[in-house]
C-alpha cells in the first residue's frame, strides 16, 4: 500500500517537481497550494505524514500545523522554510512540527527526511505501546496513549513532542537518560537546532511537574538527564 503524503506548497514549479518525484517513488501525494483548503480535505485523505511550507496564502504553515496536530497529534510534520533564525525553528517545533528542511533543498534530502520521519514515528509508537496505559509519576498520572498528564488539580494536554520526550524519560525513570540517544530517538539527529529544541521541551516538562516538588528533571552536563521520582 502506498504511503500517503499531504504536501502544501504555493510555488507551482517547485510543487509540481516535488509531487512528481514522490509519486515516482510510489508515494501517494495530495498537493495543496492554499492553507485554507487543507483541513477541508484532511479527513478524506488521511495522510501518514505532512510536508508544509511555512509561507502560505491565507493560513501560514505554523497555524496549519497547530490545527493538524490537534486533530492528529501523532502525525509527523516536516516544515519547508527559507527562514534561518533559531526562533523560527523553535516556533515550528512548538507548533507541532517534527522536522524541517531549509530552502533551497535537494529532492534526495527531502525523501531521506520523509522516510526517516515515518521510521521514527513507527519506532516511537512501538515504544509507547510498551509503556502502560497509565504510569504513576509522583502525584501525577501519565497517559501516553491519550497524550495527557493528570495532576491532582489539572489535566495537561501534551503535544506530540511532549509525549515522546516524557515517554522516554519515564521508561528510564531514576536512571540517566543519554542526551544524544534521546535526540536520536525523537528527532533522528543530534544537530545544534534539535538540541536547542530539546532544551525547550525539558523546560516545559519541568513546568508541568511544578506541583510536585519531589519530582526533579536534573541536567547532567555532557551526559543527559536524570528523571528523579520518589
Amino acid at each position: 500500500m502506498k504511503r500517503k503524503i499531504l504536501y502544501v506548497e504555493d510555488e507551482p514549479f517547485l510543487g509540481k517537481i516535488v509531487k512528481e518525484t514522490l509519486e515516482k517513488l510510489d508515494f501517494e501525494v495530495r498537493w495543496e497550494t492554499d492553507g485554507k483548503h487543507v483541513m477541508d480535505h484532511f479527513n478524506s485523505f488521511t495522510p501518514e505524514i505532512c510536508v508544509l511550507d511555512i509561507m502560505l496564502p491565507n493560513i501560514d504553515g505554523y497555524s496549519l500545523c497547530r490545527e493538524i496536530s490537534k486533530l492528529c497529534p501523532r502525525l509527523p510534520i516536516v516544515f519547508l522554510t527559507a527562514r534561518v533564525e533559531t526562533s523560527d525553528l523553535v516556533k515550528g517545533f512548538e507548533s507541532g512540527g517534527t522536522d524541517y528542511i531549509r530552502k533551497p533543498f535537494s529532492l534526495e534530502e527531502l525523501v531521506v527526511r520523509i522516510n526517516n520521519q515515518l521510521r521514527l514515528n513507527s519506532e516511537i509508537h512501538t515504544n509507547i505501546r510498551e509503556v502502560r496505559d497509565k504510569v504513576k509519576v509522583g502525584r501525577y498520572d501519565f497517559y501516553p496513549q491519550r497524550y495527557e498528564l493528570h495532576s491532582p488539580d489539572t489535566v495537561i494536554k501534551l503535544s506530540q513532542r511532549d509525549m515522546e520526550v516524557l515517554s522516554l524519560l519515564v521508561s528510564n525513570m531514576n536512571r540517566v537518560t543519554d542526551r544524544k540517544k534521546l535526540l536520536m530517538a525523537v528527532w533522528g539527529d543530534d544537530s545544534f537546532f534539535n538540541s536547542r529544541n530539546l532544551d525547550v521541551y525539558i523546560r516545559k516538562l519541568r513546568q508541568y511537574f511544578r506541583e510536585d516538588e519531589s519530582i526533579l528533571i536534573q541536567t547532567l552536563k555532557g551526559k543527559g538527564y536524570l528523571f528523579l521520582v520518589p
